[in-house]
């Protein structure tokens, strides 16, 4: 079966449930947790695909990768059902697909802002703007790189607006390049 359906079904049928418990947002994020250790930690998923591992040692394994003891029992009973299915291998992709559903959900548009030095007047600006255009919450991720020089580049979705001085001088660079081989 193909992983994508397999792991939005399962994340579907999560999501489902956490809503009707009203526990969405909490598995929500231990789902993020729980994927960032997928990240930093590879051999997390080489341990909960071991057919030699019990299964209480990986939902064990699994609670602490999404937050310790206070996980909630929605995603605690989650892990048993998808370990009961021998669907483990998929995890990582039912957390992505989770997330994205969740994100979807609630309306929450995720974005990335790089800027050359650290600038929280400008990334409270441009959250308040983009969530009047696109009528949604808006959470960006804020990354510094001096290499910009100044200015922004900011990602959304498939957007991305390169307002950064390092990218302005390259087009001046270009442009002049281009009106040199013209001339001779």
């Amino acid at each position: 079966m193909n992983t994508g359906v397999v792991a939005v079904r399962y994340a579907k049928a999560l999501l489902a449930y956490a809503k009707a418990q009203g526990k969405a947002r909490q598995v929500f994020e231990e789902l993020q947790c729980l994927n960032r250790r997928f990240l930093e930690l590879p051999r997390l998923q080489q341990a909960i695909v071991n057919p030699v591992l019990p299964a209480d040692d990986k939902v064990r394994l699994l609670k602490e990768a999404a937050g310790g003891e206070g996980v909630s029992d929605e995603l605690s009973r989650f892990f048993r059902l998808v370990l009961d299915g021998k669907r483990e291998s998929y995890l990582p992709f039912m957390t992505w697909s989770y997330i994205g559903l969740y994100q979807e959900d609630q309306h929450i548009q995720v974005g990335k802002l790089v800027t050359a030095v650290p600038a929280g007047r400008l990334e409270c600006r441009l959250e308040e703007v983009i969530a009047r255009h696109t009528h949604a919450k808006v959470e960006l991720e804020t990354v510094t790189d001096p290499s910009l020089i100044g200015g922004f580049i900011l990602q959304l979705g498939d957007y991305r607006l390169d307002a950064s001085v390092a990218h302005q001088l390259e087009r001046v660079k270009r442009q002049f390049a281009d009106m040199n081989r013209r001339i001779v």
